[in-house]
């Protein structure tokens, strides 16, 4: 009896020690530092090997971008697959702050978000090549399903197969 105790004792802990290491903050582990200027940032991007840059546009009361934070962009492999790829930060659609973007021009995160990329609900995902360029085939609006449609997402853009047809039916083709 006194070992079947000590056992369970010890498989609880065990499974509170994997569950504590399944989920990691994105703010940590998903996102990257940054000052804000995005034409630096690109240069930093060619230079560790990257695809490209993925930005999150998002707010602070969005429902859908904290359930993308806490169900998806926590997940280990969906942080490794995606910083292994892109640089990635997070862009506040109503933020007062500074930033410089691709070109080099000094502006606003919301005028960014909304006058250069009409970015009004979130989240947003937006991926831009390496020299800045957005590409616009891979914008992903909304929440995913769930964190295997977002790593296919990162597929999609890593792979180049937004040159050749929509999200939805590479989904299809791979699935």
């Amino acid at each position: 009896m006194m070992l079947r105790l000590l056992l369970s004792a010890v498989l609880l802990a065990t499974s509170f020690a994997v569950m504590a290491e399944v989920a990691r903050d994105p703010g940590q582990h998903f996102f990257n530092d940054t000052f804000g200027d995005f034409s630096e940032e690109l240069q930093t991007a060619r230079d560790s090997g990257k695809k490209g840059i993925l930005i999150m546009f998002e707010m602070d009361e969005c429902p859908f971008c904290h359930r993308m934070k806490t169900t998806v962009l926590n997940q280990p492999d969906v942080q490794d697959y995606f910083r292994e790829n892109f640089l990635i930060f997070p862009v506040d659609i109503e933020g007062d702050v500074e930033i410089t973007d691709f070109q080099g021009n000094a502006t606003t995160m919301k005028d960014f978000a909304f006058k250069q990329y009409r970015v009004r609900a979130t989240p947003v995902f937006a991926f831009f090549d390496l020299d800045g360029k957005y590409i616009k085939p891979a914008r992903f609006t909304g929440a995913t399903r769930d964190k295997e449609e977002f790593l296919l997402l990162g597929r999609y853009v890593v792979e180049g197969a937004y040159a050749e047809q929509p999200f939805a039916r590479y989904k299809r083709a791979v699935r």
